[in-house]
């Protein structure tokens, strides 16, 4: 148990709101003294429970506030925050400190007399009661609350603000939200034109974090060797870390179909999935607009919608559509209901309970919107600021930016945009010593399934990107393209010389150490050289 918080204040000043607020936000375990007057057998009525509560009072001197609150903890267990709702003299305030001691704290809402005389009116009370607000506030024990602020440990006036804002004010200090920015994110960003194996590097660091974010959308996809799966919606380390919460970040572009699919695949839950209520959800119409003739397929798109659904999301802000249908956000879909709660809270959390966390980008830093070969690129800014922005990260909260680079860099086929020296499929066989029929089935998109084209590694684009993305650190993937040999390797010091010459170019290059090498697309296919664990 982290905080025993009691709350005190005036009738209709607002204490509610404010206990509402911790049940909302921080899941607090709430004892109201009206249940334990009802538990000691008043009746529920107000006057009653009235005459009930100053009789215990005299009886026990307060105490029996703090012996129902101990009774309730030994009944229904331990909880990190409980909240005792309300309480209304010196006594029974003295009694909870002398037992739960530096864990105890004593919030008192305050308003000025004629805002809370004003509420309730407003709230029909008079109606309810048959009592003027005057008349309440001259019970001795009513007229004593007013004066709590002088022993309460923090006191929080309860006008000109929202609820939100007071539950900000009354927990300021307890660490309940993060205040000392720790960097606890991790940041998975491809370094080329995508489809460099980041999905299998993602799932072997998985089981380090205990949140798993996924920016961007379906237009990606991203293969785990086990459990075998194809991820286009959910983080890659999905199935492979089952303890972790999953997050769709706010700046995603959903497509329901598939979602829903992964999420039945996955056998996740509302309790661990959580789908931010600002994602955009993929019409049917975005996806037939980006399929028009002399459209996106000019540039090699996969055409699933995502870019049409952002450029509604930004022209459609008015109060009629500039094109095509409406916006409707994750939180507008009756389907992903269950699972739609804010992301940006989750976060929040977990750096309040020093949880780690991984974003996994989608697509590569050769295809930012930004940065890319315009118009050659997607749809989104795919590099780390670009997966920050998306996922509603401090860039004070990063720890590493992990940028994965593969032996030789792909685009799509066709008309997909510039790639330095392409070379073909028989050059990288006849060097590796892997079949030209094997790498040809190998180099098809997990999305389109149009065939790639393949090119020589560009050491100025490993520079330019370490540079942008910020590297700490480079995920080689693809390492039996040098040698078909490596696949062999379980050990740094096992890859062919060839290799370990290449890593240390790399490494001189990216200005970056080169801490996770893949050998293989196997469960156990990533020779890991991390100092970070």
């Amino acid at each position: 148990m982290r905080y025993v918080i009691a709350i005190s204040g005036p009738v209709a000043v607002g204490k509610s709101a404010l206990a509402d607020e911790l049940v909302r936000r921080f899941g607090a375990y709430r004892i109201s003294t009206h249940t334990l007057l009802v538990e000691a057998g008043a009746k529920d009525q107000r006057a009653e429970l009235i005459a009930a509560g100053k009789k215990l009072d005299v009886d026990t001197n307060g105490a029996w506030v703090c012996d129902g609150v101990r009774n309730h903890l030994r009944l229904h267990g331990e909880h990190d925050i409980v909240l005792v709702d309300s309480v209304r003299t010196p006594e029974q305030i003295d009694h909870l400190r002398g037992i739960f001691g530096e864990k105890f704290v004593h919030v008192h809402v305050a308003a000025p007399y004629a805002v809370v005389k004003e509420r309730y009116d407003e709230r029909n009370s008079v109606a309810d009661t048959g009592i003027e607000y005057d008349q309440v506030r001259a019970d001795s024990t009513e007229s004593g609350v007013w004066l709590l602020d002088r022993i309460a440990d923090r006191v929080v006036e309860n006008w000109k603000c929202e609820p939100p804002s007071l539950l900000a004010k009354a927990v300021v200090g307890l660490g309940l939200f993060p205040t000392a920015v720790t960097p606890l994110v991790d940041v998975i960003v491809s370094g080329q034109y995508g489809s460099e194996g980041k999905g299998h590097i993602c799932a072997h660091l998985a089981g380090d974090y205990g949140i798993l974010v996924r920016v961007g959308g379906p237009n990606a996809g991203h293969n785990v060797a086990f459990p075998k799966y194809n991820y286009r919606q959910l983080p890659s380390g999905t199935q492979s870390n089952e303890a972790a919460k999953i997050l769709i970040a706010a700046g995603s572009t959903i497509l329901p179909e598939r979602m829903l699919k992964e999420i039945r695949d996955c056998k996740l839950t509302p309790d661990r999935l959580i789908i931010d209520e600002q994602a955009m959800v993929i019409e049917d119409w975005d996806r037939s607009f980006e399929g028009q003739d002399g459209g996106l397929g000019s540039i090699g798109s996969t055409k699933q919608g995502a870019g049409a659904a952002l450029a509604r999301k930004i022209l459609n802000r008015g109060s009629k559509p500039m094109l095509g249908d409406p916006v409707r956000l994750a939180k507008d879909h009756p389907d992903l209901a269950p699972y739609v709660k804010s992301a940006q809270r989750e976060l929040e959390d977990a750096y309040s309970a020093g949880t780690r966390v991984m974003i996994e980008g989608t697509q590569g830093t050769g295809l930012s919107l930004h940065h890319g070969n315009y118009p050659h690129v997607t749809a989104r800014e795919t590099t780390a600021s670009g997966c920050l922005a998306d996922a509603g990260v401090a860039p004070a909260r990063v720890r590493k930016v992990v940028m994965v680079v593969r032996r030789y860099p792909i685009r799509v086929g066709g008309k997909s945009g510039p790639m330095g020296i392409e070379i073909d499929f028989q050059t990288v066989a006849d060097r590796s010593g892997i079949s030209v029929e094997e790498i040809t089935e190998i180099e098809v998109g997990s999305v389109s399934g149009n065939q790639r084209r393949i090119a020589e590694f560009d050491w100025e684009q490993l520079r330019r990107s370490a540079a942008i993305n910020g590297a700490t650190d480079i995920a080689l993937s693809f390492s039996d393209y040098i040698s078909v040999e490596n696949r062999q390797a379980r050990r740094f010091e096992q890859l062919t010389d060839e290799t370990r010459a290449f890593v240390a170019d790399v490494e001189r290059v990216a200005n970056a150490p080169v801490s996770l090498i893949s050998t293989r697309f196997h469960r156990f296919g990533v020779i890991d050289r991390r100092n970070w664990l």
